[in-house]
């Protein structure tokens, strides 16, 4: 809150002294300050839309007697002895103006609707007072000088009413983002439904249908959540499943479902990013779940999109299992020279993906239709009728569903 003191009194004394009344005028300018007030009100209120219905009724009446009443210390201001303190005379209401600033941002009115009153108030009061000053007949020089002394004092009660606007924008923006800040924390954990619902009602989060989960590495977060949407969540601190010294970033994205996809996954080329599934709000945390397994499975390289490598992830989300697969599945080429193996375990997953075609599986190898076959033969003496087996086919394709280099894969061999 802006305060008084006792060093601002000369210039305070300097810029609101000059203006020397008689008793008599002071008397009749102070008798029209209702009428002053109610029509300073009504032009408010029909020249400022967002004031029209804050200002009706009782809360009229109440905006009304505090343009009077500050109108009432302004002419005691003015009309003071020069040895007054002027702080004394302007602190109520420039607090009060203050006051007024903070409770237009509470209520989420912008400044400018704030200062477009104190214009439409600071001319209608000039017209009533200007008029009662030249009935008086008030020489020009104080009727300019009078004029002087009523914008200035306007000035000075918007330049506290902006200052409160903001203390409190900044105050109120600072306890969202601590609410924001545990709704993400909580999201990303999987909280109880209702916990989220209570948390997002604080938050002031406009609900969305669903969120997408994007982790995002280092300095590529940097301006993406403005990007966006106001409405992103962000969290950097404290992420499951990821290393803190990579300092990366899980950016919650609300409603890129759908065809909106394709235009996030754009906007995030070159970032390193890896983008989760669309799912609804509540659940998150399966979204940033499954870019984290990505992340681990796949890398980052350019933008990932969890939705293209949907296999790559199910394979993956075991890696002992698949492992134990991989080595019971080819448990029949054991005893062989790894260079063999190498080969018949290239051919023996081409085969499976081309469902058998030779042409196709040679096309894939680079080598002879001739030699896909020779190879074949050998596979099916090695397994016997289990290549015929929907079971053995099962195991076999997902074993080998996932490119991974041959020499991986081979199985230990036994000793003799």
């Amino acid at each position: 809150m802006p305060e008084t003191t006792a060093g601002a009194a000369p210039e305070k004394r300097s810029r609101y002294s000059g203006l020397a009344l008689d008793p008599e005028v002071v008397s009749a300018l102070e008798a029209v300050l209702p009428r002053m007030a109610q029509r300073t009100v009504d032009a408010i209120v029909a020249e400022v839309p967002a004031y029209t219905d804050p200002f009706s009724g009782q809360m009229g009446q109440n905006i009304e007697n505090a343009v009077q009443t500050s109108l009432a210390a302004f002419l005691r201001l003015v009309t003071a002895a020069d040895d007054s303190d002027p702080g004394v005379q302007m602190s109520p209401a420039v607090d009060g103006a203050y006051e007024l600033g903070r409770g237009e941002a509470r209520n989420g009115r912008s400044m400018d609707a704030l200062l477009a009153a104190y214009r439409v108030g600071a001319r209608v009061a000039w017209r009533e007072l200007s008029a009662t000053a030249v009935g008086a007949g008030l020489p020009a020089t104080i009727i300019a000088r009078f004029a002087e002394l009523v914008f200035a004092y306007i000035d000075e009660l918007s330049a506290s009413s902006v200052s409160g606007h903001a203390d409190e924008s900044a105050t109120e923006g600072r306890v969202r983002q601590r609410y924001l800040d545990l709704l993400t924390a909580q999201l990303l954990a999987g909280e109880p439904p209702e916990v989220l619902r209570n948390s997002a009602e604080r938050a002031n989060w406009s609900v969305p249908q669903t969120l997408t989960a994007v982790l995002v590495p280092g300095a590529g977060a940097r301006g993406l959540t403005a990007m966006l949407s106001s409405e992103v969540l962000q969290a950097t601190e404290g992420l499951p499943g990821l290393d803190p010294a990579e300092a990366w970033s899980a950016v919650l994205v609300p409603d890129v479902h759908g065809d909106r996809r394709s235009v996030l996954i754009s906007a995030l080329g070159g970032r390193g990013a890896v983008v989760g599934p669309a799912r609804p709000w509540l659940l998150a945390r399966g979204s940033f779940e499954r870019a984290v397994r990505a992340r681990r499975l796949l890398g980052a390289a350019g933008c990932v999109d969890t939705d293209e490598h949907l296999v790559e992830i199910v394979l993956g989300a075991d890696p002992e299992a698949a492992e134990d697969l991989r080595r019971r599945a080819l448990e029949p080429l054991a005893d062989l020279r790894p260079a063999t193996a190498h080969r018949l375990i290239e051919t023996l997953r081409s085969w499976l993906l081309h469902q058998g075609q030779r042409d196709a599986v040679a096309a894939d190898l680079f080598v002879h239709a001739q030699t896909v076959r020779y190879r074949m033969n050998q596979l099916r003496d090695l397994y016997g009728e289990r290549l015929g087996d929907p079971q053995t086919i099962l195991e076999l394709t997902v074993a080998l569903g996932i490119p991974t280099p041959a020499a991986e894969m081979l199985p230990e061999r036994t000793s003799s």
